[in-house]
């Protein structure tokens, strides 16, 4: 049994070895003293033997891991039966993983920093304390890479040379550019599997690893929550997650003595912070997790509020932050660290927040100034008024630079936050009016939808707001809307800066697409997470965006006039309009008319009771034609209609 299961965890197969790792685990349960001995030294023979291919060494870790903690489960219960020195056993592991840490295979050097944490979890602290200095060495060794010369790649990295020569290719040998793209991109040694093996040392040693959180293991670490590469800032947050876990005993209560977080939390706070507004998000997500272990682990709230002035703006702006992992993490954290007094704490450190918001609303990441805009708004909404007003001109000021980003989700939540606070702040916000109806008018004729409806909604709410003075405005920016329909140009007219001839694919491409000094020599993204603020490039250069379309205007006035029904004082002015609607509705020389029809009838008739009432009108129909006629009438005037009609069969009311 014990030669199969070896056989198992050596196999060149990864399936196989995950076979054997079960299969020894259910053998162990049943092994006497003498099978264990005999395992036990099988795996170390395999271990020490360099004539193994890597697999065998991998999968001789992975067992002897588990071997480690079966003797010390088997230990904790007093098994009389298992007599072994787990020391001598522990030591021979310990020297032989961390001659692995340095193994040509990422596998076999990731097994060997699991094996030196599992023996810090069973042996204790003396472990991490031996081979500290080899670990701290190579992290240190490897946590700045030489700068790129092609010249004196070493012959001992015969890949890095391939790996440059294509990093760099189209630029020239030995640029600035060239240099960058290789320090951002190529990897870093055994870097991060000697970071992940300090990481699960510590995770290893729990709250016993305490006494040896000095000023050396934190000034190294904090090294690498700075390095340039975003790769190694994440791991560097993932070791600082598991020392500022130290601080919780085993019982799960929080150390108050000797609690090397607190005592050591000025620093934690402050490159937290960094993390925290990393322009990465695995980066600012890896933070995340780091802050929330940080929080909790700190003796009482008297402890946690020395930090909130430096964190609590970044947690809660992460809150809004556009990468899902990072805003639904932030949220619980916030849950958790808060509870039920976010409001409070946000009001007790109102400066704090208001100046992290408005430095954020200029940052170069496109989602933080989306973020940024989304809490400004919610300062207006769900703050106290008077802790808020004081800082109106200034988050003002902020919104009215977003207003103009380059980014249209930017522009829409700086859209949104400016109608929010003209709301809840009438008389601060009544100077920013001459600038800001333009901008909202110029939102309302935004090419994106969803643009146009978060404009009408906050040109709804000035109305609200300033009544008649506003009233006036935009219902005269309705009727030029409606009336411009008709000047929509057709088709024809439409591609006439089109290329001439044969389109590719049948794609239709306009001639400035196919510029080449658009498309070479350009700076490189990553899915728009760092899309410049200004005219630098990219796919979202304004300079670039495309002029609105009359009949897209005519669509804002849509949404405009919806949100307008919904105001007492305006429905006069609602009803005025209708006749110049029906008519803008009737024009179809153009192709997207189709569009246009769409938003009237979800803005006209999508709601419940219109809903309701149609599916009663088809049902006294049936009643009074047959279902078989009328499910004929409908076919032949449609066939895509039946679903809706056999869905309201079984919907409609007896």
């Amino acid at each position: 049994m014990a030669a199969s299961v070896l056989e198992l965890l050596c196999s060149t197969q990864k399936l196989d070895r995950d076979r054997g790792i079960v299969a020894l685990n259910k053998y162990l349960s049943e092994a006497d003293s003498e099978t264990y001995e005999t395992l036990k030294n099988s795996l170390i023979n395999n271990l020490f033997d360099n004539s193994t291919n890597w697999e065998s060494k991998h999968g001789s870790l992975l067992g002897a891991k588990t071997l480690l903690l079966n003797f010390s489960k088997r230990n904790s219960v007093h098994d009389a039966a298992l007599h072994c020195d787990v020391s001598v056993y522990g030591e021979t592991l310990r020297s032989r993983a961390l001659e692995l840490l340095e193994d040509e295979e990422v596998r076999v050097r990731t097994a060997a920093g699991e094996l030196l944490g599992t023996l810090c979890q069973v042996l204790g602290v003396n472990i991490y304390e031996a081979c500290k200095d080899t670990i701290l060495n190579l992290v240190h060794t490897n946590l700045e890479r030489q700068p790129l010369g092609f010249d004196t790649v070493s012959k001992e990295e015969p890949g890095i040379e391939r790996l440059s020569e294509k990093l760099v290719s189209g630029q020239r040998r030995n640029s600035a550019v060239a240099a960058q793209i290789f320090h951002d991109t190529a990897g870093w040694k055994s870097l991060e599997t000697s970071m992940k093996c300090l990481q699960a040392c510590i995770e290893g040693c729990g709250h016993r690893f305490n006494p040896c959180v000095d000023q050396l293991l934190l000034d190294l670490v904090f090294k690498a929550l700075k390095h340039t590469n975003r790769f190694v800032r994440e791991t560097g947050y993932q070791v600082c997650a598991a020392l500022v876990s130290v601080g919780v005993g085993d019982d799960g209560l929080i150390l108050t003595e000797d609690n090397a977080v607190l005592q050591n939390g000025a620093q934690f706070s402050h490159y937290l912070g960094i993390g925290l507004a990393d322009n990465w998000s695995q980066v600012r997500l890896a933070a995340s997790v780091a802050t929330r272990k940080f929080m909790l682990s700190l003796p009482g709230e008297e402890a946690r509020e020395r930090f909130f002035a430096e964190l609590l703006p970044r947690m809660c702006l992460n809150r809004y932050y556009v990468a899902e992992g990072v805003r639904i993490y932030s949220q619980e954290t916030w849950r958790q660290v808060t509870h039920t007094e976010g409001r409070h704490l946000v009001e007790k450190y109102i400066e704090s927040v208001q100046s992290y918001y408005i430095e954020q609303s200029k940052a170069d990441n496109h989602a933080v100034r989306e973020a940024a805009c989304a809490c400004i708004a919610e300062l207006g909404s769900k703050v106290n008024s008077d802790m808020v007003r004081k800082h109106v001109p200034a988050l003002l000021e902020a919104l009215l630079v977003c207003f103009n980003d380059d980014s249209w989700p930017v522009r829409d939540a700086a859209c949104l936050a400016c109608g929010n606070f003209i709301f809840c702040f009438p008389e601060e916000s009544h100077p920013y009016m001459e600038q800001l109806y333009p901008l909202f008018f110029a939102n309302l004729s935004d090419v994106i939808p969803s643009v146009r409806q978060g404009a009408a909604a906050s040109l709804a709410n000035i109305v609200r707001t300033y009544g008649q003075e506003a009233i006036e405005k935009v219902v005269e920016k309705i009727k030029r809307g409606l009336a411009g329909v008709e000047q929509q140009t057709d088709t024809t007219e439409k591609y006439g800066g089109l290329e001439k001839g044969g389109s590719t694919f049948g794609v239709a491409k306009r001639v400035r697409d196919n510029d080449p000094d658009l498309h070479s020599n350009q700076t490189m993204y990553s899915c728009g997470s760092l899309a410049p603020k200004m005219r630098a490039g990219g796919c979202m250069d304004h300079m670039h965006r495309r002029l609105p379309e009359a009949w897209e205007t005519g669509d804002g006035c849509i949404y405009l006039l919806a949100e307008l029904s919904s105001i007492p004082a305006c429905h006069q002015k609602v009803f005025d309009q209708l006749p110049a609607l029906a008519k803008a509705s009737s024009l179809k020389h153009y192709h997207q008319h189709h569009v246009f029809l769409e938003s009237i009838c979800k803005q006209v008739c999508d709601n419940a009771l219109d809903s309701s009432a149609a599916s009663c009108c088809l049902t006294e129909l049936s009643k009074l034609l047959g279902s078989s006629i009328l499910r004929a009438r409908v076919e032949n005037h449609n066939p895509t209609y039946l679903s809706a009609l056999d869905a309201n069969t079984f919907i409609a009311p007896y």
